[in-house]
């Protein structure tokens, strides 16, 4: 039987929308959360703004890359359809696979978490109580975490309504991100109460390990909220000229990213001394309390709840299409395939979703998700990045004149230092890091099992699984 013409997603994407897309798709939960972690943890102001300034210059390495890929394999799926060309099918089935967990789960419960954590600042009676006992020694149920487990239930059921209603959703919580954050900063500067005399005030350190290391492991809080930055590579397919837009729009939008990371946390530092943010998760609510008083401080944590909500709803969104494209091809479980018969949305990938990322909200904390989410995401990332040596040996590759001025170097700083952030994450973070590579090993055994025996389009590269 003749295959049916393959049909293509319309070109539509401007470079503006796209650049929209990956600044969205990038600010979440990260940047109001982390830190305060990386306060204890590297204990110095000027530190703290270094990491910062770090993560910014990985991700744009990492944007060059995956651009000058993109251009050359204008895919939508990323990482799938460059880990597939580069290392073969099994790569592109494991990148699917752990998107279930450490792509989209795992950050829909930490964002979740965080959530939780910021309604506490502004509804004490919603705030997070003092640790409980494990119910049958794994599940920790207290209200804050109820309160996560409900949201998730509530965006699932919006999501099952139909993509027209949570996109109405998602636009909505995406101005709102991008309001409060400039309303935040401009206000801050101007009006909050602060002062510069905290950027020279050390605070004592919580972490025993050296500078160095605590730096490289620390950068995985920092990776996880650029998160994103890769987006635009994502519907690739749906971009006007890639091959001249895509570099432009990942650079551009990573960039706006890091300016804004570092502009918000010069603002943290200047509302309250270092000492002061160590361990705080809901640290944009503290430190607008601490810059506008206790009244608009409280609006203001409320307003940054709906920040943190939009990227709650827009993994929410994304991650069930990935899913059924899968199902669809047999690489996961068939029920993920069905559509609702009302409303033709994936309603039991949907569900599979909230499932696992509610039983992550129960059993995990928030700093270990993180750590486990950054620790996969950075190891497939590395991966796709280091692919690029082998990719460039084609015949007919476009070279991207900003990574070949001087090549190797740009793809080698984005690899060195992964390798880097892991190999430390392994040695100072050993239990996340080890569910990390427990994640890929199963995926591993699930796709020889099943995936290369029975499902003849895993072998073909020109067919993506999540398209």
């Amino acid at each position: 039987m003749n295959a049916s013409p393959a049909v293509s997603p319309r070109r539509e994407l401007t470079a503006a929308s796209s650049t929209i897309l990956v600044v969205s798709n990038t600010i979440g939960a990260g940047i109001f959360t982390t830190s305060g972690f990386l306060a204890g943890d590297l204990g110095r102001p000027w530190l703290v703004l270094a990491i910062w300034m770090a993560g910014g210059a990985i991700a744009l390495a990492g944007c060059l890359s995956y651009a000058e890929m993109g251009v050359n394999l204008p895919r939508s799926g990323a990482e799938y359809a460059y880990l597939r060309e580069a290392w073969g099918p099994t790569w592109g089935f494991l990148s699917g696979w752990v998107s279930f967990f450490a792509g989209f789960s795992a950050p829909i419960a930490a964002g979740a978490l965080a959530v939780s954590e910021y309604l506490g600042a502004t509804f004490p009676m919603l705030a997070s109580q003092a640790p409980q006992p494990a119910v049958w020694g794994l599940l920790h149920v207290d209200r804050a975490r109820l309160v996560s487990v409900a949201l998730i239930a509530i965006l699932a059921l919006v999501n099952v309504r139909g993509v027209a209603v949570a996109a109405r959703l998602q636009n909505g919580l995406t101005a709102i991100t991008l309001g409060v954050i400039g309303a935040f900063l401009a206000l801050g500067f101007t009006a909050g109460r602060g002062d510069w005399g905290h950027f020279g005030m050390d605070a004592a350190r919580t972490s025993s390990h050296g500078l160095a290391s605590q730096f490289a492991v620390s950068l995985i809080f920092v990776m996880f909220a650029y998160s994103g930055w890769n987006a635009a590579a994502y519907v690739a397919e749906e971009i006007l000229m890639p091959e001249r837009i895509l570099p432009r729009v990942l650079l551009m939008g990573t960039g706006l990213v890091a300016f804004c990371y570092l502009a918000l946390n010069v603002a943290y530092i200047y509302a309250l001394p270092l000492e002061s943010l160590e361990g705080v998760l809901a640290v944009g609510a503290a430190t607008a309390k601490a810059m506008f008083g206790s009244r608009v401080g409280t609006l203001f944590a409320g307003m940054l709840t709906l920040a943190l909500l939009s990227s709650v709803s827009a993994m929410s969104v994304v991650g069930p299409r990935v899913y059924y494209a899968m199902a669809q091809d047999g690489c996961f479980p068939r029920g993920a395939a069905r559509l609702h018969p009302r409303w033709q949305t994936p309603f039991r990938a949907i569900m599979y979703q909230a499932l696992l990322s509610s039983i992550l909200v129960l059993t995990g904390t928030f700093e270990a998700l993180v750590y486990y989410i950054g620790f996969a995401l950075i190891l497939f990332a590395a991966l796709a990045v280091a692919g690029l040596w082998r990719l460039r040996q084609r015949p007919g590759w476009r070279r991207l004149a900003a990574v070949s001025w001087c090549y190797p170097a740009i793809p080698a700083i984005f690899v060195s230092t992964s390798l880097w952030m892991l190999s430390w994450t392994l040695v100072e973070r050993p239990h996340e890091a080890t569910w990390g590579l427990l994640t890929v090993a199963c995926g591993g055994a699930i796709y020889r099992w099943k995936g290369s025996r029975k499902n003849p389009a895993l072998q073909n590269p020109g067919n993506p699984l999540a398209g």
